[in-house]
């Protein structure tokens, strides 16, 4: 039924749209969802929720988790169980998506957007080193930093945690796309004081929408646990000594993306998979690269993003997605810096131009797991006769 609603949706007029990166619905998840309901725990509380929160601290190799209604929501809770407010600065990548940086504002914070390096897309240390001296020396140090793992790629923690430490600023990862993802044997979602996750219906893996908080300092994953549930008081009756907010993820949800977690690992291995046939058909024109893989790390390949240098392909990637655009296949610019966005308008910056070239010349090419391969196949073809074309 629900596949095929999907389908109708996805048609337009007879040629089946392919999206960037869908749901990949499959049975396990089905069958956890009316497991879920059949036992009657359709209470946002329950025994999956308890159950989901366990075995994603197992893969991300963290102790505590707390499960949330977005990855949103667990960058804002991270931020405020760290006690960072108004008047604070936070040090935010700026080539990222836009969450990252509101929940900065969601706190009353200023963000600091710091630019990437060219060698992996993200947050360049150098930088970040840079900055975190300089607020040092006019003792105004930020109340954390925010490192963002793009695309599923780790940032280089190896270089970041220390300069962090050094400093002593509490690093939030911002693990949303990095989920399967490692770097020197650490998992995605181990680096920092806390990470946070998403399940949005993008990701490697959904619960429609959700996310997760995890990490190894139990105070700070048990503050935002309180401060998930309206901060509800131990009392018969309901009691607040302050503000709360609504963000527990659902028991039926936490089923569901409990499910999705049982074939994590087929998931990435598709991604990988679709990456490496896109740099077999790409990689060997002129101007085209991929974003690198980080030494020593292994990158879940969440969406494959190229670079196209106009000057010397020929052609731009705003060209190649309005020619994919055009045959019914859906992909995207890559992520428009948050220095460059109206809502961030005159925030401080540190910018080396990388993150600014990386959004001229980047595309996201169709990535998701759940793509047959008669799909991707009409992918290669429509790459391919645009290069026949060009």
């Amino acid at each position: 039924m629900g596949r095929t609603i999907l389908a109708q949706v996805r048609t337009i007029f007879g040629v089946t749209r392919i999206f960037l990166s869908a749901p990949d619905v499959r049975q396990p998840e089905k069958d956890l969802l009316m497991a879920a309901v059949d036992s009657g725990w359709a209470a946002p509380a329950g025994p999956d929720l308890t159950a989901f929160e366990s075995e994603i601290a197992a893969v991300t190799g963290a102790e505590h988790a707390v499960a949330l209604s977005s990855g949103t929501a667990a960058l804002h809770l991270a931020l405020h169980a760290l006690g960072v407010g108004e008047g604070d600065e936070v040090i935010v990548s700026t080539f990222t998506f836009a969450a990252s940086a509101n929940a900065v504002a969601y706190v009353g914070a200023t963000p600091v957007f710091v630019d990437s390096s060219a060698a992996d897309w993200n947050l360049d240390p150098e930088l970040l080193e840079q900055s975190l001296a300089e607020r040092a020396a006019a003792d105004r140090l930020p109340a954390a930093v925010i490192s963002v793992d793009l695309y599923g790629q780790p940032a280089d923690y190896r270089r970041i945690e220390p300069i962090c430490e050094r400093y002593g600023v509490p690093l939030i990862e911002d693990a949303a796309e990095s989920l399967g993802s490692s770097l020197a044997g650490r998992p995605g979602g181990s680096f920092g004081r806390v990470a946070a996750l998403s399940f949005n219906g993008n990701k490697l893996i959904t619960t429609s929408g959700g996310g997760m908080l995890v990490g190894a300092d139990e105070t700070l994953i048990e503050r935002a646990r309180f401060l998930s549930t309206q901060a509800k008081e131990p009392a018969p009756h309901y009691e607040h000594h302050e503000i709360g907010f609504n963000y527990r993820l659902s028991n039926l949800l936490a089923a569901f993306g409990r499910g999705q977690l049982a074939t994590l690992d087929e998931r990435i291995a598709r991604r990988r998979w679709y990456f490496d046939r896109y740099v077999e058909v790409l990689g060997n024109v002129s101007g085209v690269t991929f974003q690198p893989e980080i030494d020593d790390g292994f990158c879940n390949r969440w969406l494959t993003c190229a670079l196209i240098d106009p000057a010397l392909a020929g052609f731009s990637s705003a060209d190649l997605r309005e020619h994919l655009d055009a045959d019914e296949i859906e992909s995207r610019p890559t992520w428009k810096p948050m220095h460059q966005q109206r809502s961030f308008a005159g925030v401080p910056t540190v910018l080396n131009g990388t993150a600014d070239r990386l959004f001229d010349h980047g595309i996201c090419l169709p990535s998701g797991s759940g793509m047959t391969d008669d799909d991707f196949d009409r992918v290669l073809t429509s790459i391919d006769t645009f290069l026949t074309r060009v």
